[in-house]
């Protein structure tokens, strides 16, 4: 039968997926099986379909589908035995055991003798008591703590240790049921109304235990306690309190979100309200904290870190963008409100040093999720409406208002910003602004000007209109938060070149004084945060010029103080600290022109970029020995545990690119390890742009070679190391990055039998044997050598013990080529799967007409290695079948095995002993006789 006969056959596509299910391709198998279901219109035929992918869903450890498969098969034919007995073994892996003892008491009534559902019986029967006992502890557990809780006359502490004792108890399964059915939720509805900060964080704690992973239990909590009162809690003073809300309503947003993600099975199930009313509900609440006054600032900035983390589309491959719609036409206005807001001027609502910056993610985050042109005309004509509205009014405050609007947009979805900057009369009033005599209306103005300079046509208008304010700004004035921002003015359009040494803004030595400058203010710990945060912005800029980088890191104290501002309360520092690290570390990319091009540019009198001596390679190496010994390594892993939306994207490609650089040197691997940097770049792998994912995990690829796993990544981390190393198997990686992936899944791979088993369960075992066959030398010995050790996996090897594949004799051929790397680790791969699954040594010979020749040169090599492994091969094939002994006795391989045999120089006692084991086997199988057993007569000669 042909591939497109079979593709629309589905007896063919059943038996396809048979073998694949016995050869351990469980997602192949489920590929097959779900294409004949879309082809079969046979009930019976459906039935065994569902069931079969049941099976595969089971070993892909997927329970829900397993389930639901099994389902559907019963629905078939409520006979099925063994999908019943399968639905059993789901509902035991999704903890509904009175479902699934059930469903094997049926199995058991049916067939009585059948040993696997008597001791699946059994397993349930010793679960569900355990579960019971457990339930009647905990019952009497939640009561005594409630009692005391509600004891006005008991101890404050008595009553606090009791509040803690519950968050522990919420997080059990068990004790998170019984506190909502003992009516929880009403009694931690009277703790948060404490006065006190500790039981009013532990009740939040509680709700946070109730409402993980529960989309019920999420739902009825919303109604019960109301979003006014979690959202009050959250806009409170206390920073901790705020944070904890926070925390809760993340937890609950993604209860809900994943509840409606989720397959709908069961009665149970199937009756739950759509939660989308209290997902807008929630939505609603946050956005009108926006603006309100009795809201702290700290509080916002939790509310908009929600916004930024819950509205926009995961992915963009998801068509459905209604929630930021929705968001834009209820809210837009109301966020803008605190995006305007001049925390100097008595106007507006409180905010914090953060609350601009994530205003501007927030911003940026709703109108990249727009897909078409008609609505981001909509959300600039929102903003333009906004900002034309007080720009036209009288009165300074309300332009000032319009100003610091644009100031945020132009930081957010700059495309807004710049139209709304280029309405009449705004870039004017900017420009005479900033020689106003008030402070805070020059500050406004001056980072309006800053920020308006970021793309070139705007920058060469301020060049030409701006500098010389700007320099004045710098000179004249006596308030340093106006001459740090100002300079920083300076540094934006005295970097315009870029990296290029050869198009330079100023006069030469200007940059220089102007870093020296941001320096200065940097190391004053005077200024306030923010003056400071605006020299390290400065910095960023300035750093694209290799002689500013040089005296940045031979100026110790200015990295430690920009080390300490990495790890302040200020989250706004986190982009210009980023940005300067990539610039000084030369982790950014750079595309090396063709020197043909290059010669053709220079005869056209085009432009060419010119490298700055000072960023040749032996530079870049001391700079970041200098950064390692000022701890930046500290400052990164702290950057990286800020929960904040400055926190952004960009931000932590910046960290992964600067992890990347740091890693370079093997030597300096240890001490990015120690100080944390294994635990933060695991989740910059899974979190970050596309580049900064591959940068990240190239990292940790680079500290897996080198260092031992089980130290660089302790405890349960190690497991979290596969898939970011799997990702870098891609086309779309550089072949040092998937050669790095692969020695490093090669480390992990010989560790433990459950690293093997979640390597596999990543998908990487296809990948690896695809990059078996690459082209180049190290990248293919290195696919083979992590194959040697994932072959230790039982599924791995039913994958060479599955017939109608090559991969056997692609190892045999292996272990004759020239690259010694390659034929060690092709044939060590060869020993192994011999010694495990020995029916694999009769198909040797049906491999090639060579295994005989490649064998021998095993045998004979120089290389100890490969000989030890050639007698390894040669006595697992003779152990296995003695026809495979006679033909191996027959040719030269006898006396090769003699002369190892004798040991002597040069031969490893191991490979001597092999040898004498593989002789005295020909002997046993009388193919050979001892020298004693030819005296007597005894045995023939071959």
């Amino acid at each position: 039968m042909s591939v497109s006969e079979k593709e629309k056959d589905p007896a063919a596509l059943k038996e396809d997926g048979n073998n694949l299910f016995k050869a351990g391709d469980m997602q192949g198998a489920v590929s097959c099986y779900t294409k004949a279901l879309k082809l079969s219109d046979k009930q019976a035929e459906s039935a065994v379909l569902y069931r079969n992918r049941s099976a595969c869903y089971l070993k892909l450890e997927e329970y829900n589908k397993a389930e639901a498969d099994a389902s559907k098969a019963l629905d078939n034919d409520p006979g099925d035995v063994k999908a019943r007995f399968r639905r059993a073994q789901a509902y035991q892996k999704l903890g509904q055991l009175d479902q699934a003892f059930m469903d094997a008491q049926r199995c058991a009534q049916l067939e009585p003798k059948n040993k696997a559902f008597q001791d699946l019986l059994r397993q349930l029967g010793a679960q569900i008591q355990q579960k019971s006992v457990q339930l009647n502890s905990t019952d009497a557990r939640v009561q005594q703590m409630f009692s005391l809780l509600l004891d006005a006359s008991a101890k404050d502490s008595d009553r606090q240790k009791a509040a803690q004792n519950l968050v522990v108890l919420s997080r059990e399964d068990a004790g998170a049921e019984q506190i909502f059915r003992n009516d929880g939720v009403k009694l931690i509805q009277k703790l948060l109304q404490s006065k006190q900060e500790d039981v009013v964080l532990s009740a939040l704690r509680t709700l946070v235990g109730l409402c993980t992973g529960h989309q019920s239990r999420t739902m009825a909590i919303v109604n019960e306690l109301g979003m006014e009162q979690l959202c009050a809690v959250m806009g409170s003073g206390a920073s901790t309190v705020s944070l904890a809300a926070c925390h809760l309503l993340q937890v609950m947003f993604e209860a809900l979100t994943e509840g409606m993600k989720r397959e709908i099975r069961g009665k149970d199930e199937a009756i739950l309200p759509e939660p989308s009313k209290e997902l807008r509900s929630m939505l609603r609440h946050l956005l009108e904290m926006m603006p309100a006054a009795n809201v702290s600032g700290s509080g916002r900035d939790s509310a908009i870190n929600l916004l930024v983390k819950q509205v926009p589309r995961k992915s963009l491959k998801n068509p459905d963008n209604s929630l930021t719609l929705w968001v834009i036409d209820q809210g837009l206005k109301k966020i803008l409100e605190v995006a305007g807001t001049v925390s100097e001027l008595s106007e507006g609502p409180p905010l914090t040093d953060n609350s601009h910056m994530s205003c501007s993610v927030l911003l940026n985050k709703l109108y990249d999720d727009l897909k078409s042109d008609k609505e981001r005309e909509n959300f600039n004509k929102l903003c333009e409406e906004y900002v034309q509205a007080h720009f036209s009014r009288s009165g300074l405050n309300a332009k000032l208002r319009a100003i610091q609007t644009v100031s945020v947009l132009l930081q957010g979805p700059s495309d807004v910003g710049n139209r709304t900057l280029e309405m009449s009369g705004m870039m004017d009033a900017v420009i005479s602004l900033c020689a106003s005599e008030d402070v805070t209306h020059q500050q406004v103005a001056v980072e309006a000007l800053i920020h308006a300079a970021g793309k070139a046509k705007r920058a060469s208008f301020i060049t030409a209109n701006g500098v010389a304010l700007l320099k004045d700004l710098y000179k004249k004035s006596e308030n340093d938060r106006i001459r740090v921002r100002a300079l920083v003015g300076l540094c934006k359009l005295g970097s315009a070149g870029g990296t290029d040494f050869s198009m330079k803004q100023f006069a030469e030595g200007s940059t220089l004084k102007l870093a020296k400058q941001c320096r200065k203010w940097l190391c004053n710990e005077s200024l306030p945060p923010t003056s400071r945060r605006w020299s390290v912005e400065g910095l960023a800029y300035l750093t694209f010029d290799a002689d500013v980088k040089e005296d940045l890191v031979e100026d110790k104290n200015a990295l430690l103080a920009m080390c300490e501002l990495a790890k302040s309360e200020d989250k706004t520092v986190l982009f210009a600290v980023g940005s300067t690290l990539v610039n000084c570390t030369n982790s950014y990319d750079v595309e090396k022109p063709d020197p043909q091009m290059v010669e053709l540019a220079k005869y056209a009198k085009q432009h060419v970029p010119e490298e700055h001596p000072k960023d040749a390679p032996s530079f870049v190496e001391k700079r970041l020995v200098k950064l390692l010994e000022a701890g930046v390594v500290s400052a990164l892993v702290c950057m990286v545990k800020q929960e904040s939306p400055a926190l952004t994207e960009a931000c932590r490609e910046c960290i992964g690119r600067v992890f990347l650089a740091l890693v370079e040197r093997q030597e300096d691997r240890g001490t990015v390890v120690a100080q944390g940097g294994g635990k933060a770049l695991i989740p910059l792998a899974s979190d970050n742009t596309d580049i900064g994912k591959i940068k990240a995990a190239q990292a940790l690829a680079k500290i897996t070679i080198t260092s031992n796993p089980e130290i660089a990544f302790p405890g349960e981390r190690i497991y979290e190391v596969v898939r970011p190393l799997v990702s870098l198997l891609s086309l779309e990686c550089t072949l040092l990055q998937n050669f790095e992936a692969l020695m490093a899944l090669t480390n992990l791979a010989g560790i433990s039998e459950r690293l093997r088993q979640k390597i596999i369960k990543e998908k990487a075992v296809p990948k690896i044997e695809g990059y078996m066959f690459e082209e180049h030398d190290l990248v293919r010995a290195s696919a083979t050598e992590c194959m040697c050790n994932l072959v230790l996996s039982t599924e791995v090897q039913k994958m060479y013990l599955a017939t109608g594949n090559d991969r056997l004799k692609l190892l045999v051929l292996f272990s004759g080529e020239e690259d010694e790397r390659l034929r060690k680790a092709a044939a060590g791969t060869l020993a192994m799967l011999t010694a495990e699954q020995p029916e694999l040594c009769a198909r040797i010979p049906g491999t090639t007409t060579h295994w005989l020749e490649i064998v021998q040169a095993l045998l004979l090599s120089e290389i100890s290695d490969l000989r030890h492994r050639g007698v390894v091969i040669v006595h697992n094939m003779m152990q296995a079948e003695k026809s495979l002994a006679e033909t191996l006795m027959e040719s030269e391989a006898l006396e090769i095995l003699s002369v190892l045999a004798k040991g002597g120089e040069g031969t490893p006692e191991a490979v001597s002993k092999i040898a004498q084991n593989c002789l005295d086997k020909a002997v046993e199988y009388n193919i050979i006789k001892t020298r004693e057993g030819k005296e007597k007569g005894k045995g023939t000669e071959p």
